[in-house]
């Protein structure tokens, strides 16, 4: 963890302007959940009703899929990514639709975004969007605060870049749970990667003395721009399956390419390998070496457990956290131990494609901040895979019993 922060202080672009009030709740907002949930008996068991829950609701999206696709979609034909998987993001997306329409989610992104003001003494721009970013993640959280984004700093701009990176969507996490990682870690990574977010921004970033608070938001909170506004649950739930599905669409295309393209990449270090009597040799082993070290320290003393965490770290960072999850979903060497620190670390954003996407999303909403998007695109990455990496470290301190 010292390690962690170390290197977070070393890439600070002004150390002398970094606020330990602002970083040390942000943290402490962090490790305290974390141990309220995995280390504290009755957190844990609140943690595992949520879960139940969660998980529970998920098996809602299969009567849909078994409507739709009919024999296709039985279980004793085998597991099919297309058929399990991707429908289940129609259906948080539709019922997410819903819960706005309702007014739900507004409520609860206005209350979780006010505490996180009022514990870290953040801006309520960038607490609104930390709120917001655990339940709908990077691409739609903007829009909570899109009157905004034209008038932000680029301290504050890098500070909703790193804790859109660091989190995940609602609908992508239910993608996880139904490739078979546990609910409730995920849900516990979810919220975690707020505060961590935060802490990492703004020790890299800090926002300079000079800078204003954020303009404060009074606007309605918003969820799909452009869009006609929903006339009743009906129609809600109708413009969330649409999204639901152009985003299972895109999902769908990226595990394809990336799985694909992984093959490739194997293919041709299998046949240089060869060369030199390594003909088994793979591009997650190799780049898992480079990221062993880390997970090394935290938790784990078989150096071959910790190369292979390190190589699904680093599939995170360099293709997504889907095809990462994948990975980590066939593997079954793992210690729990290093199950838990792997899947707390990889739950995340923070890959090269998640720039481009920012770099549209926030680029659409303010022209005017693509370039500061783009220049800030490789520091918030690192920042928020950092932000990921305490989580894990904070997984493996707190599961020690």
């Amino acid at each position: 963890m010292a390690l962690i922060f170390a290197l977070a202080v070393f890439l600070s672009t002004n150390r002398k302007a970094i606020r330990p009030r602002v970083v040390g709740a942000a943290f402490s907002l962090q490790a305290g959940f974390a141990a309220l949930v995995l280390w504290f008996p009755p957190g844990n068991i609140a943690l595992q009703e949520v879960a139940g829950a969660v998980t529970s609701l998920l098996g809602y999206a299969r009567a849909g899929t078994q409507f739709v696709f009919g024999p296709l979609a039985d279980d004793r034909l085998g597991q099919s990514f297309a058929l399990n998987a991707l429908p289940t993001i129609v259906f948080f997306a539709a019922l997410i639709g819903v819960l706005y329409h309702l007014g739900v989610m507004p409520l609860a992104i206005r209350w979780l975004g006010g505490g996180l003001k009022q514990v870290t003494g953040i801006s309520r721009i960038e607490s609104l969007y930390a709120a917001a970013n655990i339940f709908v993640g990077q691409s739609e959280s903007p829009l909570v605060v899109r009157p905004y984004l034209e008038r932000l700093g680029a301290s504050q701009m890098f500070c909703l870049m790193t804790i859109g990176m660091a989190g995940v969507a609602g609908t992508i996490l239910a993608l996880y749970a139904s490739i078979g990682v546990r609910v409730d870690y995920l849900v516990a990574a979810a919220f975690m990667s707020a505060p961590a977010g935060v802490a990492m921004a703004k020790i890299i970033m800090p926002d300079p003395p000079e800078t204003a608070e954020a303009p404060q938001p009074d606007a309605d909170i918003v969820l799909y721009a452009g869009e006609e506004r929903a006339a009743n649950v009906i129609m809600a739930a109708g413009q969330g399956a649409m999204t639901g599905l152009k985003l299972a669409a895109a999902v769908g295309a990226m595990v394809l390419a990336f799985v694909a393209l992984i093959a490739l990449a194997n293919g041709m270090v299998g046949w240089l390998g060869g060369m030199v009597g390594l003909p088994d040799v793979t591009a997650q082993q190799i780049a898992g070496y480079v990221f062993a070290p880390v997970f090394w320290l935290l938790g784990t003393q078989d150096w071959a457990e910790a190369v292979t965490a390190g190589s699904f770290f680093a599939t995170k960072l360099v293709l997504n956290e889907v095809v990462a999850f994948m990975a980590l979903a066939d593997v079954s060497g793992l210690s729990e131990r290093m199950q838990a620190v792997t899947i707390f670390a990889i739950c995340g954003f923070a890959n090269f494609s998640s720039i481009a996407i920012q770099m549209a999303v926030i680029g659409n909403l303010a022209p005017g901040q693509t370039a500061v998007v783009a220049r800030l695109g490789l520091r918030a990455l690192a920042a928020a895979s950092l932000a990921n990496l305490t989580s894990g470290a904070l997984a493996g301190l707190f599961l020690i019993r």
